[in-house]
Order: C-alpha cells, then structure tokens, then sequence
C-alpha cells in the first residue's frame, strides 16, 4: 500500500510540475526551455502509473485522479500562495474517500 501511495504521489507531482512548467512557458511568458522540461516531465508522468500493482488501468487513473486532486490544492498554497478555504479541503476528502473505496473494496 504504500508503494502505491508514493507512486501516486510521485505521478502527481510530475503532472502537475510539468503541467506548471508548461503554464509559466505559455501563459508567464518564460524561456521556452520551461516548456521543453515540462514536456519532458509530463512524459515521466505517464510512465510512473504502470509501475503500479494494481491490474486495471481505469482503477489506477480513477484512483490516481482523487490523489491528484489533494495534490492540486496543495501545490496551489505552497507554490502560488493560494490559500484554500474550507471546500478546498473538503472536496479532496470526499475525493480520497472514493479513491480508497476504488482500490480497496473487497471484490
């Protein structure tokens, strides 16, 4: 379990760090060098889920999804210094909630 959790963790953080550098590329007007590096990353991104144990690929990316919605949040405080309100946290929880009913039930 908690090798799926860190690589979930590691999957978000290359989306949305790539994802991040390719909006300062485009939208911040930054070097282009942002947008290669974070084309590059995004590429990463798409590797690490397969190194998951779970079988299905719709479970992995839905579960993916929730933790990538925490992850979302959490970068928009500590890097664009977006403070979350309540819903903010609220919305992960229920996302984490489902993302853990997805991987985990019993089947």
């Amino acid at each position: 379990m908690l090798t799926a959790i860190l690589l979930f963790i590691v999957a978000g953080i290359a989306e949305i760090g790539g994802g991040y550098l390719i909006w300062l590329w485009l939208r911040e007007n930054s070097s282009p060098w942002y947008g290669v590096w974070g084309g590059f990353i995004l590429i990463l991104y798409g590797i690490v889920p397969t190194l998951q144990n779970f079988p299905a690929f719709g479970r992995v990316y839905a579960a993916y999804g929730g933790v990538f919605v925490v992850l979302s949040i959490l970068w928009g405080w500590w890097v664009d210094k977006n403070t979350p309100d309540v819903y903010d946290f609220v919305g992960p929880a229920i996302c984490v909630l489902g993302v853990s009913v997805i991987l985990w039930a019993p089947r």
